[in-house]
């Protein structure tokens, strides 16, 4: 075949037109990359991918948000900055408006010490003219700051004391301290009320507080904290095996049933802990629990019961003994049940109250137990996000409900002993004497050719 100029030339101008079409392509399709973007998330349980309810908040926001993150360009955990970079961008395509921008402390060690940062890392989220400090990336503590810069006014949680109550602010393993902590730490205020000497409960209280009274209360006391709750206010009453010390009027009028004895649940000792630990794992379909699958831990609990016929609605809260009793007589080593006074589980250990009064909501929750709350058991399994979830509803804040983070189911890959064989095999011996054979037999083919 005779290559005359005529052909070079065709041949050129082909070349060139693929060239230009390829790099027009190419430019092409990064253009529309800049503006679209596909995103797949691979994980069993799509904790790459925001909740629903993640998504229902960012879509609130009436305002823009501007994230403040204060980390190094290098550190000790690798490139920081672009794990944190990775972690805002699903939110970022969710909302536009939310900027994320550095400041290295080191080179700016005055905007870290005057914004209050105390470690690498911390973030600095503003909301309007509102801002809260970030140190725990996941969905759960992002999404609950942004509530709490949109919730508008404070929260005011009233805990009742002068009578030996478990105290919020209290170090004992048997108190509230660490609780009062977290409620402090999500936006909350909290206070000590004693209504010996006060003339009623503040109107600002978003809630009372009544945790286990040692002492009887006098006919004046619980007049105002009736009086507190027959004109709408909200009350989260923990109540102890021990007797009310003066609250029966009080149950009473909510219509509660308070029998003797103490829940025995046998699971318990699936997990190596005592039958007289209440382990709650039935939820009902409310606010405070919905999408609440934790197991919480329920030590010495009582049964609470309620009236039919009032003006309440009424929601079981949580049912635990499935295959246990309330006990009525002492807990030895020799716990038995016994069908002539013994209870039959599953046994309602929790009620939520709800009402309209002057066209206000009005909202009860009432425990008959105050150790799942105190500083020796709020550890234990969702107990702090059950407690954090039923003083949000009582708040009105049930959007802020506690967001559970997802765990890394697929986060690891076990194997057997003989897969491992396989593998360890398969890579280091027979791959590499594979490849070598067919080394041989290519050159053996070369050389008789």
């Amino acid at each position: 075949m005779q290559v005359n100029a005529k052909f070079r030339l065709q041949l050129l101008v082909q070349n060139g037109l693929f060239v230009v079409l390829l790099v027009a392509l190419a430019a092409l399709a990064a253009y529309f990359a800049q503006d679209y973007r596909v995103v797949q998330d691979i994980t069993q349980n799509g904790r790459n991918t925001l909740s629903q309810q993640a998504r229902d908040v960012l879509q609130k926001l009436a305002e823009p948000v501007k994230v403040t993150i204060y980390a190094t360009k290098q550190d000790a955990r690798g490139d920081l900055r672009k794990q944190l970079r990775d972690f805002f961008q699903p939110y970022q395509r969710v909302r536009a408006d939310l900027a994320v921008t550095f400041v290295d402390p080191r080179e700016e060690p005055k905007l870290a010490q005057a914004a209050g940062v105390r470690v690498a890392g911390e973030a600095i989220v503003e909301y309007g003219d509102k801002k809260e400090h970030l140190t725990v990336y996941n969905e759960q503590s992002f999404i609950n700051t942004l509530m709490r810069l949109m919730r508008a006014g404070d929260r005011l949680v009233m805990a009742l004391e002068g009578h030996g109550e478990r105290k919020l602010n209290g170090a004992a393993n048997h108190d509230l301290g660490e609780f009062g902590k977290q409620l402090n730490a999500k936006g909350f205020k909290t206070n000590s009320l004693n209504l010996a000497t006060a003339q009623e409960v503040p109107a600002n209280a978003n809630l009372l507080l009544i945790a286990n009274p040692q002492v009887d209360l006098q006919a004046a006391e619980v007049q105002k904290i009736r009086q507190f709750v027959s004109t709408g206010g909200n009350l989260l009453w923990l109540i102890d095996q021990e007797p009310l010390r003066g609250l029966q009027p009080l149950a009473e009028e909510l219509g509660l049933v308070l029998g003797p004895g103490t829940v025995v649940d046998p699971d318990a000792t699936r997990v190596n802990a005592s039958p007289a630990v209440a382990i709650g794992a039935g939820y009902a379909r409310h606010p405070i629990t919905d999408n609440f699958n934790l197991n919480t831990v329920f030590p010495f609990a009582r049964q609470i019961g309620f009236n039919e016929g009032r003006d309440w609605r009424v929601t079981r809260l949580i049912d635990v003994a499935p295959r246990g009793w309330v006990e009525m007589g002492k807990l030895d080593d020799k716990i038995v049940f016994d069908k002539a006074r013994d209870v039959p589980g599953p046994i309602t250990i929790a009620l939520a109250l709800e009402r309209a009064v002057n066209d206000r909501p009005q909202r009860v929750v009432v425990v008959g137990n105050g150790n799942f709350l105190a500083n020796q058991f709020l550890s234990n399994g969702g107990n702090l996000d059950l407690g954090v979830n039923m003083v949000n509803w009582l708040s009105g804040d049930e959007a802020l409900i506690t967001l559970q983070p997802r765990a890394n189911i697929d986060g690891s890959l076990d194997l057997g002993r003989t897969s491992q064989y396989f593998l360890l095999f398969g890579y280091f011996v027979f791959l590499p004497l594979a490849f070598a054979a067919i080394g041989v037999l290519i050159w053996w083919r070369r050389r008789k050719a």
